[in-house]
């Protein structure tokens, strides 16, 4: 498998400017969450969140910042900035990064470096080099346990360095940027201007001059050509949108062969509208675009199949999806397992906002955490006394009762299964 270079973007939370470059974008700013969806959606292949905060409050603040953007994005997330010890590596863990960086600078953390990779794992733990000094001792931090180094703009590493390495970028000069790119060791780029950044194109602007120099990134490449793909007499093919968290079908639309070329190429849903006989870029006009996560071409070769991420409404009319016009219906049990799984939820959700009386999900909430945790005790020791029994609707029917006080916790403890979900992913 190819190894892609990597394009990260730099936020910063806190007071304290890091290169004079993260200018605390997330801090008191409601749109965090689709900042970084737009990050992610415009070629971004991971986020690094620097945690300038001053104090353990604002760090604590940080840290909950640092949780919304895990759940908003499905790009990897490279935290840090404020580890003063192992507990602090951990809350960023589990606050959803996929690995933590520790400043070179502080020494306390260079005898951290070993304790945090050996609990949680050489490949969780980064140094971030911002001197010299602190560059010639890379062959220090990989015997330590690190594994990916972190060097601010103009940096040497020595030449024994055995560590990939992530430029962390104040400049973003695109022709610089794929020079670094090419220097030996270097696994990516950390770019930190913003205003460019969401600009149009993102970083997919920066990854299509990466693939004219030849530097390998992570783009769309279609493993079929167009002329094996099957158009009608107009030379078109039909696209089948499907939101790609809920599988929900959004519309139907027509490509021909530069609508293609351009949804690969831009990372966005660009398709060939007959009635205007026009190239049609979806969300141009409304801001709703649609953001390509895969395409699947069919048996046939005439269909696209394609799972995106859609901004606001995919049908013109303002409803979320273009088949909203039920013709036929017939009552049916709903077997989709995540989806029982939130209908479920959902339920005990409501009680607790909404009490009913005689309600046992309200009982449990009046009692308290304490009883839930005893039940859910008492429901896994029924789950292991079934499973001794040969018949296995018994072990059914106990694993069903504690999933049901497991989601009571889970409602109290404001976990959602989408928070389940993608820690188990990330495993």
């Amino acid at each position: 498998m190819e190894e892609y270079k990597t394009l990260l973007c730099g936020l910063g939370y806190g007071e304290k400017k890091v290169m004079d470059v993260f200018q605390r974008p997330l801090e008191g700013n409601p749109q965090a969450k689709e900042l970084c969806r737009h990050l992610s959606d415009n070629g971004a292949d991971e986020i690094l969140f620097y945690d300038a905060s001053k104090d353990d409050a604002s760090h604590e603040e940080g840290i909950g910042v640092l949780k919304e953007l895990a759940r908003a994005v499905d790009i990897p997330i490279l935290a840090g900035g404020r580890v003063k010890r192992l507990e602090d590596v951990k809350k960023y863990l589990y606050a959803g990064a996929k690995a933590v960086f520790l400043d070179a600078a502080k020494e306390d953390n260079i005898d951290l470096i070993k304790e945090a990779a050996d609990r949680f794992g050489s490949e969780k733990i980064a140094v971030w080099i911002a001197t010299e000094t602190e560059a010639l001792r890379s062959e220090e931090f990989a015997q330590l346990g690190a594994s990916l180094l972190l060097v601010e703009e103009g940096l040497s590493l020595p030449k024994e360095n055995v560590l990939p390495w992530l430029s962390v970028r104040k400049t973003q000069q695109k022709e610089e940027l794929c020079a670094v790119l090419a220097s030996e060791g270097c696994c990516g780029v950390v770019l930190t201007q913003l205003k460019e950044l969401m600009s149009e194109g993102g970083c997919n602007a920066y990854k299509q001059l990466c693939k004219e120099k030849g530097i390998a990134v992570d783009t769309f490449e279609s493993s079929v050509p167009w002329e094996a793909f099957k158009t009608n007499s107009d030379g078109l093919l039909p696209v089948v949108v499907q939101d790609y968290k809920t599988l929900e079908v959004l519309m139907l639309a027509y490509m021909n062969q530069e609508a293609f070329e351009a949804t690969l190429k831009s990372g966005r849903m660009t398709y060939f509208s007959r009635s205007r006989n026009t190239l049609w870029l979806k969300g141009e006009t409304s801001g709703h675009f649609q953001y390509v996560k895969s395409l699947h071409l069919d048996c046939d070769n005439d269909t696209i199949l394609a799972k995106v991420s859609q901004v606001g409404a995919a049908c013109h009319t303002g409803a979320h999806s273009c088949f909203f016009q039920t013709l036929a219906k017939k009552e049916m049990k709903e077997s989709n397992p995540l989806k029982v799984f939130e209908e479920v939820y959902g339920i005990i959700a409501d009680r607790r906002e909404h009490p009913k009386e005689g309600s046992y999900t309200n009982y449990l909430f009046d009692k308290g955490i304490d009883k839930i945790l005893k039940k859910i005790g008492e429901e896994a020791t029924e789950i292991v006394i079934a499973a001794k029994n040969p018949n296995p609707e018994e072990t059914k029917y106990e694993i069903s009762d504690f999933l049901y006080h497991a989601m009571v916790l889970m409602v109290l403890k404001g976990l959602t299964w989408e928070d389940i979900t993608e820690e188990l992913a990330n495993r």
